[in-house]
């Protein structure tokens, strides 16, 4: 196996994608945040002190995509053309799942953008919330599915599902 982030006196490099052609890239990760039962009924009911958990999550979910070249060293800077991030709720595990789906047309794939606007939406739920609960539990964060690119598409095993 090749290690295409080192060069060949094992220095880390970014990988050159000059030569690759411009494709459709999508690419879509989730992850779950489980909270007390107290909180989960307040960002239900929307009476978290600090506002709209959910729309605030959004936002800096998206924003986190948009900065992954900036957090992730090797990453490339990719001119995104949709992200977007859906939330799910389990109220019997008290459970938020979020959903971050990521688009552009590339040279590489985008799904290190989708993780961390999964993870972003995740941690401003964290954030929006801790004054309630402490004891949050943040996990599951993986990617689900992908396509584009030299390596086509791929689907996560739904069977292997985590509940964070």
């Amino acid at each position: 196996m090749d290690f295409t982030h080192l060069d060949e006196h094992g220095h880390a490099i970014m990988v050159d994608v000059t030569q690759k052609e411009v494709t459709n890239r999508m690419a879509a990760a989730e992850g779950t945040i489980r909270v007390s039962r107290e909180c989960f009924l307040k960002i239900q009911e929307g009476t978290v002190p600090k506002g709209d958990v959910f729309a605030a999550a959004r936002i800096a979910g998206i924003m986190g995509a948009k900065q992954t070249a900036g957090l992730i060293p090797l990453c490339h800077i990719l001119n995104l053309t949709s992200v977007k991030i859906d939330f799910g709720q389990e109220e019997a595990d008290h459970l938020i799942r979020a959903v971050c789906t990521v688009r552009c047309s590339g040279k590489t794939g985008v799904e290190m953008e989708a993780l961390t606007g999964v993870s972003i939406a995740l941690l401003t739920i964290y954030d929006m919330c801790k004054a309630i609960d402490k004891q949050m539990e943040i996990g599951g964060i993986r990617l689900l599915h992908k396509e584009g690119g030299k390596s086509g598409r791929y689907d996560a095993d739904i069977s292997k599902q985590t509940d964070g």
